[in-house]
């Protein structure tokens, strides 16, 4: 008869904890080189870091003066747009008052006429009529508008309009002998020629 063996359970625990011990420590055997593979990008990966962080400043850095450049050239044309605008604002304003002194010159001529069919100094319709033209040029003295002083001075195309050409031997040749109808200027701008005749 053969004898049979029993083993007992704290044998069999025993056997266990021998056979989870050994899988245990050729786990951690497998497992050891692979943490050391992954140490390495660990201790390295600061350096990296910088070197992204660098990179990450410098492309900030660019932005940064990118968006300075913008800016500065958006404040550069918007001075140019003020600047021009006033500048237009200005010219148009000048147009308008020259235009606008144009049509009064019509009145002054009138005036002018009408002052001269009166040969009664002392009527009271030359009188009243006299001071409405020293108003009405007052008015145009304070727009800054003057008179061109014609006659007796040397003939200028740049003002003067010459129509008649006389001989005369008591002015000089060349020289405004009587103004037909008055110039004007306002400022360096000729507002209208003055009509003149000219000695030969």
């Amino acid at each position: 008869m053969s004898k049979k063996t029993n083993s007992s359970p704290a044998s069999e625990e025993q056997a266990k904890e021998a056979s989870a011990a050994e899988q245990n420590e050729q786990t951690a055997a497998q497992a050891k080189p692979e943490a050391e593979a992954a140490k390495q990008p660990e201790e390295k990966k600061p350096e990296a870091a910088k070197q992204q962080e660098a990179s990450e400043f410098e492309k900030a850095q660019q932005a940064l003066a990118q968006e300075h450049d913008s800016y500065l050239r958006l404040a550069a044309e918007y001075d140019n747009y003020r600047k021009r605008t006033a500048k237009e604002k200005e010219n148009l304003y000048a147009d308008a008052k020259i235009d606008t002194i144009k049509a009064l010159l019509g009145v002054y001529d009138n005036l002018e006429r009408g002052l001269a069919q009166y040969g009664d100094e002392e009527s009271p319709h030359r009188k009243g009529l006299e001071m409405v033209f020293n108003q009405f040029k007052e008015s145009l003295k304070k727009l800054g508008v003057e008179t061109m002083d014609a006659a007796g001075k040397p003939f200028d195309p740049e003002k003067h309009n010459a129509v008649m050409h006389v001989e005369d031997e008591n002015y000089g040749e060349n020289t405004v002998v009587e103004v037909l109808q008055q110039g004007f200027t306002l400022g360096d701008k000729v507002l209208r020629f003055a009509i003149v005749k000219v000695a030969n």
